[in-house]
């Protein structure tokens, strides 16, 4: 059993960056690949940026590719998304997710944690 719980989400400006932390516990974290997720009102979960167990292998949705980096640290049993440059489009709910591959869509991941709002004001 893994809990996730992400943390860093807040009111910022455009063009602002933002670090989100997604905390782990319970069975240790190298052993998953993780994702981070954002839900707007009225929208589906919609992919963001995904990471392999060792860190080796990162993809994007072409949205956030060149803005927003994944990373992780297993030591500390915690992922991590960097966004930069942020736009109003961007304000939602972000989610980190843990799975067996790096996958695109919600279906791989069995644990999610519970959230985080970013909210980008103009």
């Amino acid at each position: 059993q893994v809990q996730l719980a992400e943390s860093g989400g807040e009111l910022v400006q455009v063009g602002a960056s933002l670090r989100l932390s997604c905390g782990a516990s319970g069975r240790t974290l190298n052993a998953y690949a993780m994702g981070w997720f954002r839900q707007a009102p009225g929208k589906e979960r919609e992919f963001l940026a995904t990471i392999s167990p060792s860190g080796e292998n990162r993809y994007y949705s072409d949205s956030v590719k060149g803005r927003f980096y994944i990373s992780r640290d297993n030591t500390y049993g915690t992922a991590y998304l960097q966004m930069n440059s942020l736009r109003p489009e961007d304000t939602a709910v972000y989610y980190c997710a843990a799975g067996p591959v790096t996958g695109r869509t919600t279906s791989v991941y069995q644990y999610w944690g519970q959230g985080t709002r970013v909210t980008i004001s103009a």
